[in-house]
């Protein structure tokens, strides 16, 4: 039996490999993304993101599959169809805890990942920039949408209050909003329909996935230092294979960990109440990775100007390709951009808990300065790019002078 084994072993790595991933179906496809894709060799632990957030995404796909075939998409059952996948189905309370943690944990790496794309000056890779942004803006509304279907106080109301925006627009804004209601107010119609969107919305992020891992291929991969790496590369199987499979291992024991010790860290109590159109919640709020939009919004006294500015938060990112490159991609070396990105990190957390308290003050004030600070932190963020680089270009063309001068009045002296 042990001869009979060594003899494969030996006939299988003729040729250098242990196994020819040529000639097998499934590797053969993954091949050009996993075997032989050249990747610079210096990526840091920051670039590990996109495989964990792929990850999250299959987990997110498959539990909410099996929690579909249970829930019942009715204003009377929605509810008590939750209850009974969490107490009667077997194993029903990890796959819900699973998914309702789960979208946390994938909104928390998906701001890492896009953080670390406007650190490094990933956006200047347009279309995987672009689709991106795309994936964002799917995942937003996937998990509104999600958030709504327990039909708890908090999923009625917080459905109610977001759906009563899209009436501030003018002209359509009553049509558009009695479209997505399916009548007069927010009910069995609407959802029915954030059900479906639900149910459909990740597969359409699956596939901008795709698009998005195309695009970044075609382009390749950015790098710490921000400079061309092309020369200095290495293949992505195994020098990084088995370090995302290490973060996909970790992030999901973590993910498990939360599940059994605090599955309810995320909920907010109030949606344990079932929805009652007749008691409207004390604070009305959404989940914590919209928080920073919800507190841009109130921070805005009229109703179309905090749409406006809500949408704008998010519609600027898709801007940040038309900023002009620099010398040096990415702000790795450059203390005045890195403060201004820290201070934005900051202000984004403060805007995350501003959106948590009361609308009184101070929390008015300060969530209308934070507000000022977000959008101005984009259009001063590339001129701190540009005063490094003529700060660095004069103090290179002093050095050279004075270095020029020296060598010339040495050669004088010595004639």
């Amino acid at each position: 039996m042990q001869s009979a084994l060594l003899a494969w072993i030996w006939k299988t790595s003729e040729g250098g490999t242990f196994v020819n991933w040529k000639n097998n179906g499934f590797t053969s496809l993954l091949g050009p993304s996993v075997y032989n894709l050249p990747v610079p060799l210096n990526l840091s632990s920051m670039w590990n993101f996109g495989s964990l957030l792929i990850v999250c995404l299959m987990s997110q796909i498959i539990s909410g599959l099996l929690m579909a075939v249970h829930y019942t998409p009715e204003v009377d059952q929605a509810f008590h169809s939750v209850v009974h996948i969490m107490r009667d189905v077997n194993g029903g309370w990890f796959l819900r805890s699973i998914h309702a943690n789960g979208a946390s944990v994938f909104f928390l790496l998906i701001y890492f990942h896009m953080g670390r794309g406007v650190y490094y000056h990933s956006f200047h890779m347009t279309g995987t920039w672009l689709v991106g942004c795309l994936i964002f803006v799917m995942l937003m509304v996937t998990a509104f949408t999600g958030y709504v279907l327990p039909w708890g106080q908090m999923s009625f109301w917080g459905a109610t209050v977001i759906t009563n925006l899209f009436g501030a627009i003018p002209y359509v804004g009553n049509m558009l909003m009695e479209w997505i209601w399916g009548g007069h107010c927010v009910g069995d119609a609407s959802l029915k329909r954030f059900f479906v969107l639900h149910f459909l919305s990740p597969f359409i992020i699956l596939a901008l996935v795709v698009v998005h891992i195309v695009f970044l291929h075609s382009t390749g991969s950015s790098n710490p230092m921000g400079i061309d790496s092309d020369g200095d590369v290495v293949p992505f199987h195994s020098y990084y294979f088995l370090k995302d499979l290490v973060g996909m291992a970790l992030m999901e024991a973590l993910l498990i960990l939360l599940c059994l010790m605090k599955p309810d860290l995320f909920l907010d109590p109030t949606n344990f109440i079932p929805a009652n159109p007749m008691k409207t919640p004390v604070h009305i709020q959404p989940e914590w990775y919209f928080l920073f939009a919800y507190s841009i919004l109130r921070s805005v006294p009229n109703k179309l100007g905090g749409i406006s500015a809500l949408a704008a938060s998010v519609v600027v990112l898709f801007f940040l390709p038309l900023y002009p490159k620099t010398v040096f991609r990415g702000v790795s070396m450059n203390m005045v951009a890195q403060v201004m990105f820290f201070a934005f990190v900051g202000n984004f957390i403060l805007l995350t808990f501003i959106g948590m308290c009361p609308v009184e003050e101070p929390f008015i004030s300060l969530g209308g300065l934070a507000s000022v600070f977000y959008f101005l932190f984009f259009a001063a963020y590339p001129l701190s790019w540009f005063l490094y680089e003529y700060i660095f270009m004069m103090s290179y063309n002093v050095v050279s002078i004075t270095s020029g001068f020296s060598s010339h009045s040495f050669k004088s002296l010595t004639v």
